[in-house]
Formats: structure tokens, C-alpha cells, sequence
């Protein structure tokens, strides 16, 4: 499984670089496709768990994942996050 991620992100990081995008929204959209990905893992999990409860937190913390992935891309985007490896503005 880790294989296919890490193959899909590889494909799309490749995708991307062949775009006219800036530097800052190429690394943008790699933060949203991982944290993308690690929900898609987070959710297959919750999928295969044992219990209800167990389930819930999977799902939630995918549900997390997934947000914050999006929300650090678009402070990026915006020029106001501070993530690390930031350039924009310098």
C-alpha cells in the first residue's frame, strides 16, 4: 500500500513540475496531495478496524489530516503560513 502511495504522490509531484505553476503552489498542491494521501490511509484503516470506536478516531483523524493539509496549503497560497521550507516573500 505504501507503494502505491508513494507512487501516486511521485506521478503527481512529476505532473506538477511539468505545470507553469510558481514554486510556492507546486508546493502548495504537494502539501494538499499528502495530506490526501495519509487520509486515504487513515480511512482504509477505519475501514478494516475491529471496532466502532476505533473506527471513529480513524475516520476523524483522516477527517484532520485532510483539513489541515488544506488549510497549510492555502496559507501558502496566500503568502501567510508559516510552513516550513516557506520562501515566498524572501
Amino acid at each position: 500500500m505504501r507503494i502505491v502511495a508513494l507512487g501516486a504522490v511521485a506521478a503527481g509531484l512529476l505532473s506538477l513540475a511539468a505545470c507553469n505553476n510558481t514554486p510556492a503552489e507546486n508546493k502548495a498542491d504537494a502539501i494538499e496531495q499528502n495530506a490526501e494521501n495519509a487520509a486515504d490511509t487513515l480511512e482504509e484503516q477505519a475501514d478494516n478496524a475491529t471496532t466502532e470506536a476505533t473506527e471513529d478516531s480513524l475516520e476523524n483523524q483522516a477527517d484532520a489530516t485532510r483539513a489541515a493539509g488544506e488549510n497549510a496549503a492555502d496559507a501558502l497560497r496566500e503568502g501567510e503560513g508559516n510552513v516550513e521550507g516557506n520562501t515566498a516573500g524572501m
